[in-house]
């Protein structure tokens, strides 16, 4: 199945015949999914790469002309494609969130890093644009005002698995850097910085869906920690069309960026809001980070980017507000549950 194309994009793609062909890795999960549903809503021809280990089909279309599905490991539908047919690539494929990658750190490491390193040997022939999801997570244990793309990275000791994730991406981050300096691969890397919205869901650790849950039941809405700990959200249909735009804008090629909202909330404020705007009966209850994620745990106070290259380099604003996300992702999970479902969607990269 395929793609016609009609651009919204203020960067053009170098399509070959004027429809773009895009390969989403990843591309049933949660970002993932948003992105696929966007390109298609361009005209795109749009390839999606998913094993469905904890995405869902159903978050795509079933039937339309210009989607092709394969369900399969990366690595293993790689042989079978042809990259010259593609004009860019979106590798959103990994294994994330922290409950996800404390719980099986091997997984997380040989997923991450074995699979964009066989997709970039793949790519780099045919000098695919291609667009590599990495997370805030690199910036590590740094305290500072906000997170600019050349600060150094402080990660935490080998022997805590909670920063096995971290490397992980930063292991990616150089792989696709070294292919755009040293084989002319027009790469472009993105730091996301906690992406939520309707289709997310909580299994792995993922805060906004799970408070939304919670107080949508009146149960008790658990905050790990003290939950003065701040974080910047940002909307996914923000983000997806930062994605686009950024890859399609040749100057940020073989360049960093960090992508996400610059306005902070503390968990325990998240919390509040989530309640009021749900009119929610729920209590707000503290969990220690030891019973939560294990002993040793670490957590930064506060997260927040610099968005000073992004917004340079395509003009991005968020405009989605966090009150009408919260909102969104409510009445996603309302209205799945009516119909008999549960709402289950990945959570593909949405890093904290």
């Amino acid at each position: 199945m395929t793609h016609i194309a009609q651009n919204e994009s203020r960067h053009a793609p170098s399509s070959k015949g004027g429809v773009v062909r895009a390969l989403v890795t990843g591309g049933a999960g949660f970002i993932g999914s948003h992105l696929t549903r966007k390109l298609l809503a361009q005209g795109a021809q749009v390839t999606v790469v998913d094993n469905l280990s904890t995405g869902r089909r159903d978050n795509l279309p079933r039937e339309h002309p210009n989607l092709r599905f394969i369900h399969a490991r990366l690595s293993a539908a790689l042989p079978a494609l042809d990259m010259s047919e593609f004009d860019e690539c979106y590798h959103l494929a990994a294994t994330v969130g922290v409950e996800l990658v404390v719980r099986d750190p091997i997984a997380s490491i040989e997923n991450n890093v074995g699979q964009t390193a066989s997709l970039l040997d793949a790519l780099t022939p045919h000098r695919v644009p291609t667009l590599i999801a990495s997370s805030s997570e690199v910036y590590g244990k740094r305290i500072c005002e906000a997170f600019r793309e050349t600060d150094d990275s402080l990660l935490g000791p080998t022997t805590a698995f909670r920063w096995s994730y971290a490397c992980s991406k930063a292991l990616d981050e150089h792989l696709a850097l070294a292919h755009h300096a040293h084989h002319g691969l027009p790469a472009v890397v993105v730091r996301l910085f906690n992406t939520v919205g309707p289709g997310q869901v909580g299994d792995y650790g993922m805060v906004v869906p799970r408070f939304v849950r919670a107080a949508l039941a009146n149960e008790p809405i658990r905050v790990f920690g003290t939950g003065e700990q701040s974080r910047c959200f940002c909307d996914v249909r923000d983000v997806v069309e930062a994605l686009i735009n950024l890859l399609r804008c040749a100057p940020a090629r073989g360049r960093v960026f960090n992508v996400g909202s610059d306005r902070a909330i503390s968990i325990n404020a998240l919390a509040e809001l989530v309640r009021t705007e749900l009119e929610s009966s729920s209590e707000i209850a503290h969990t220690p980070y030891a019973q939560a994620y294990g002993p040793g745990f670490e957590d930064l106070a506060q997260r927040r980017p610099d968005l000073t290259r992004i917004r340079e380099a395509i003009g991005f604003t968020p405009r989605i507000e966090l009150r009408q996300t919260v909102r969104d992702i409510a009445q996603h999970i309302t209205t799945a549950t009516a119909r008999g479902g549960h709402a289950r969607e990945d959570t593909s990269p949405c890093p904290r």
